[in-house]
């Protein structure tokens, strides 16, 4: 029953929340927000287990498939759409999917949500195979449209992660991996923007990150294959360049000009004295790590 998940319990911290001072609420929101962190750092042996499958989808040329309803699909649509310009993912790389589609990620479309065959459906249409990852996330763990995304990917034979914030939950059973955080009460009772939503970010901004080093998208603690989508950006490569071969600012930009506007390739070519075709031909050997290229 709903009254009895812990995302739906109230907070006795806040149980006069409407009297409380706004320095004291936020003292309390603060504190409470202080242990989602804590409860994620529970769930690192599962999270790891979920960077694995996305890095072995990716290097099987599959995708990284969001799903999920409300917040829980903000979330992972705002993960999906920050990876091609953090990452120069190609966009359908890594996708966000929401129930009632992208114009719900402004305005609710109601009963979206409540719709198992919805979220076959969504899949079907972006031809779901089984070389995808499909990541159901639900606060409450009982969202039917994420039920049904799970239940189709698993039908197909693609790998299948819950995200919830209550413990046994119903994604949970579904899925093939579970990632299952305890946040504790909200300080507005059953308002999962906040603590379950932070978590979920959390989980998110984890899984892929680590599954974008996975495979070669990171050099040290660098950005290398970010998008030069913009001035900022365009200046951004040239600091990195620059960070990472010691260089100044005035070679980094004329060796990203030599390399096309891609910064991987400039720094290769910076550090190993390579012409860009040599580059090039050495990244794609090294599965575009430039770690790979620059021991060798």
């Amino acid at each position: 029953m709903l009254e009895k998940l812990t995302t739906e319990i109230r907070n006795n911290r806040t149980s006069n929340l409407d009297q409380l001072s706004v320095d004291e609420f936020l003292n309390i929101m603060n504190e409470e927000d202080q242990k989602v962190a804590l409860a994620v750092r529970e769930q690192i042996p599962m999270i790891s287990n979920v960077v694995q499958l996305v890095v072995e989808a990716f290097q099987n040329g599959g995708r990284l498939i969001y799903t999920g309803a409300g917040t829980s699909g903000r979330i992972g649509l705002l993960d999906a759409v920050e990876c091609p310009p953090t990452f120069g993912t190609n966009p359908s790389e890594v996708i966000g999917l929401i129930a009632g589609g992208e114009r719900a990620f402004i305005k609710a479309v109601e009963g979206a949500e409540d719709s198992e065959e919805l979220g076959k459906e969504d899949l079907l249409q972006i031809s779901l195979t089984k070389n995808d990852i499909v990541i159901g996330i639900a606060a409450s763990g009982r969202t039917p449209y994420v039920i049904g995304a799970l239940k189709y990917a698993n039908e197909i034979g693609a790998k299948t992660v819950a995200v919830a914030c209550n413990k046994g939950s119903k994604i949970g059973e579904v899925a093939l991996q579970k990632i299952e955080v305890d946040n504790g009460p909200e300080v507005l009772t059953g308002s999962t923007r906040l603590k379950a939503g932070t978590s979920q970010k959390l989980i998110c901004n984890m899984i892929s990150t680590a599954s974008m080093i996975g495979i070669g998208k990171v050099y040290k603690n660098l950005m290398v294959d970010l998008q030069l989508t913009n001035n900022k950006l365009v200046d951004r490569a040239k600091r990195i360049i620059v960070e990472a071969t010691g260089c100044d600012y005035e070679t980094a930009s004329n060796y990203l000009q030599k390399a096309n506007n891609q910064t991987k390739v400039a720094i290769v070519m910076i550090l190993t004295n390579m012409n860009y075709d040599e580059a090039i031909v050495s990244l794609n050997k090294a599965s575009g790590f430039i770690s790979k290229v620059v021991k060798n």
